[in-house]
Order: C-alpha cells, then sequence, then structure tokens
C-alpha cells in the first residue's frame, strides 16, 4: 500500500489508479469493513488524525479532483462528501522519500512522466499537508 503524500499530479496512469484503488482499501479498514491491512505502516498517520474518516475522505477527494482533471470517471459515490477538512503534518525527508520513490517508479515505467517530475524544482503535496521539518517518517516501509 503506497498512500503518497505527494500531490497525485506527478502520479502516471497506473499510479494514479493504483492510489484510488489503495485509499478505497485503506478506507475500508478505517471502517473496520476488512479484516486485511489493519495495521499496515501507512495507515497510522491517518489514525491518528482527530477524525481518520474524514481524513481519509479529503485524500480521496484530492485524488478524485485530479482524476476528474485528467478526464478519468472514478466514483464520486466512493467518497463520503460530507467530510470535514483538516490538515495533517508530513515531514520534508518523506517528502523527498517519496520523490526518490516515484522517479524509480516512473524512470523504469513512463519516461516522459519522469522527465516531466525531475523538472520540478518544488514538489507539491496534497492540500491537506502541511510540511514540516524532520527525516523520513517512522510509518515510512523502507
Amino acid at each position: 500500500m503506497r498512500l503518497w503524500s505527494l500531490h497525485p499530479k506527478y502520479l502516471d496512469v497506473k499510479g494514479l489508479v493504483a492510489l484510488w484503488r489503495e485509499t478505497l482499501l485503506a478506507k475500508k479498514v478505517l471502517e473496520n469493513k476488512t479484516k486485511g491491512y489493519k495495521n499496515h505502516p501507512q495507515l497510522d498517520r491517518f489514525k491518528k488524525a482527530e477524525r481518520p474518516l474524514d481524513v481519509i475522505n479529503q485524500y480521496l477527494s484530492e485524488i478524485y479532483k485530479e482524476a476528474t482533471n485528467r478526464n478519468y470517471s472514478f466514483n464520486i459515490n466512493k467518497i463520503d462528501w460530507n467530510f470535514i477538512p483538516d490538515k495533517i503534518t508530513v515531514t520534508e525527508g518523506q517528502v523527498e522519500y517519496e520523490i526518490l520513490h516515484l522517479a524509480k517508479k516512473l524512470k523504469a515505467r513512463d519516461p516522459v512522466k519522469f522527465k516531466e517530475v525531475m523538472s520540478v524544482k518544488n514538489h507539491d503535496t496534497l492540500q491537506m499537508f502541511i510540511v514540516i521539518k524532520g527525516g523520513i517518517e517512522k510509518w515510512e516501509v523502507k
């Protein structure tokens, strides 16, 4: 499971679709509607939020917006749009780690997207994240 802090505009088609599917799975975990992935480290930052389901629905809404910008048809009904927006933190080190991790994936499967992503000097995160000083997050599986 990979729940990116980076803005989904940097993901290729496979990456964006995988993010959507994996976030829907994460939502099921937070709703206690699945037996698998309950203790996946990528979920820790969502579980620690004051309202985890609101935060995961907000996260899904940002993915949905990117998919819509690309004219993809993700199912809008998978999101509870009554979420209360919130902000959660992510460290600078985590963002840097994710850029390098994504670059490796894109270099192998989408060289055009790889060049596009690597030409950016300051990569955006999802709007719900506040970037703070720090290394790679403890929940990151290296």
